[in-house]
């Protein structure tokens, strides 16, 4: 049998969406009730990127489960000395029970994933950050119910993998998704279409705006991100003379739902994409975000080994 990957938030369908966020559910109320790594089974977790709340959540969730995680940085493997990476797929997948990797071009772990004999997990790639929606749908879900039907408002860097998986996973789970931000700024066309063909399927929706006013007005859930993502810190374009008037501030979050809540995936910087006051007020739900991802990634881990047993 073929194993399955999570390398895109459209990898799973609603359905298994709905099944993975159930269980991570589960999993949050009885932490080491699941045991599927029992053995105790390897995961390799690969960082080509720097990271807190990745390294920390999968290293601790695959303990969780039962697993060792083989935390590897990128400078420290053959990799770092050209190596491809289908030949450290060819040795991994033979020793692993699971593939985790935190990267930059999404082709390189679409080529991982198409010789990989284990499930690859997309860490986060310059296109998407998968996991990172998941967590953040099952802080939706804990705080509002069900994201079906619900509004999401994405403020700021409309090209980055936060406002495609957004748009991706958003929709998936039946979302209404607006992304806004600046012209030059917009999402990966590909994404858009793609999305749009889902929510045709799943009742959600498509809206992409420069007008941030319309976007937070009436929103169940407000969202942005670092205006600078990983890697391109040094691109010489100015962020912050482009991003001016798409935070999320006191006047964003008094437009949006009176039930509204606030998504970060962090780090944050306070005072440029999002309000210090936004952040650490009574609305924010960043913290539960955060510690989600711990939940949601145990149970992707045992979501993709049991379908490819």
């Amino acid at each position: 049998m073929r194993p399955r990957h999570f390398i895109a938030d459209d990898d799973l369908t609603p359905q298994e969406q709905e099944e993975v966020l159930s269980t991570a559910l589960r999993m949050k109320g009885d932490r080491f009730a699941f045991r599927p790594l029992d053995g105790p089974r390897t995961v390799a977790v690969l960082f080509d990127k720097h990271s807190t709340r990745t390294r920390v959540s999968f290293a601790i969730g695959i303990a969780e489960l039962g697993g060792h995680p083989l935390v590897l940085d990128r400078d420290t493997t053959q990799m770092a000395r050209g190596e491809s990476v289908e030949d450290t797929a060819r040795v991994l997948d033979r020793q692993c029970a699971a593939i985790v990797w935190r990267t930059f071009g999404q082709d390189l772990l679409e080529r991982m994933a198409g010789l990989s004999a284990v499930p690859v997990i997309n860490a986060l790639s310059d296109l998407l950050h998968p996991c990172q929606m998941l967590a953040d749908l099952l802080t939706v879900r804990e705080r509002l119910g069900s994201p079906a039907g619900r509004t999401l408002a994405y403020l700021g860097d409309s090209n980055n993998n936060m406002a495609h998986s957004y748009l991706l996973g958003g929709v998936n789970a039946g979302m209404h998704v607006r992304i806004c931000g600046p012209a030059a700024y917009q999402p990966d066309p590909g994404i858009v279409e793609r999305s749009r063909e889902l929510a045709a399927r799943t009742g959600g929706s498509v809206t992409l705006t420069g007008d941030p006013v319309a976007a937070v007005t009436g929103a169940d859930v407000l969202a942005t991100d670092t205006w600078v993502s990983l890697g391109m810190e040094n691109d010489g374009r100015d962020r912050e003379t482009a991003f001016k008037g798409y935070q999320i501030d006191r006047d964003a979050l008094a437009a949006a739902a009176p039930h509204a809540i606030v998504l970060h995936c962090l780090p944050a910087y306070r005072g440029k994409e999002i309000e210090a006051e936004v952040l650490d007020g009574p609305q924010s739900a960043v913290w539960d975000e955060a510690e989600n991802r711990l939940h949601v990634q145990k149970a992707l881990i045992a979501w993709l080994l049991a379908k490819g047993e």
